[in-house]
């Protein structure tokens, strides 16, 4: 269990770490008025959101695993903090697809939002990682 716990904990950094990255690219589209660095830009973007989907089924899947395996130890009293932080999860995965549709946007040149809407979205994941790290190691409730 302790192989599963590893390697969900690799492919949750891997996952948020593309998360951190890939509002940074949206932010210099959104700047960007030269073609061929916006076409570099969303080369990058594609590159990294594919990545990120594929650290995410993977943390997903070993957080799954994990939930499967100790499912008795879970069922108990005083694990409130385990829904809140699953709640949360669900709001990481509506911010990834977020992320892919804002990417949409930018391949199709239909992107609204100004660099400065995007340097605030970009701190969305830093909340919510810091909430679930907080959930999953001080186990408030």
């Amino acid at each position: 269990m302790l192989w599963i716990k590893a390697l969900h904990i690799v492919f949750i950094a891997s996952w948020f770490a593309g998360l951190f990255y890939l509002p940074r690219i949206f932010v210099n589209l959104a700047q960007e008025t030269e073609v061929v660095a916006r076409e570099r830009l969303l080369g990058m973007a594609r590159r990294l959101y594919r990545f990120t989907g594929m650290t995410a089924l993977a943390a997903l899947g070993f957080g799954i695993w994990l939930l499967v395996v100790t499912w008795q130890f879970w069922t108990g009293p005083g694990n409130g903090w385990l829904h809140a932080k699953l709640f949360l999860v669900v709001l990481v995965i509506g911010y990834h697809h977020a992320c892919g549709a804002l990417l949409k946007k930018f391949e199709l040149g239909r992107n609204t939002r100004s660099h400065v809407w995007f340097r605030w979205f970009n701190e969305v994941p830093v909340l919510l990682l810091l909430a679930i790290v907080i959930l999953v190691v001080v186990k408030p409730f």
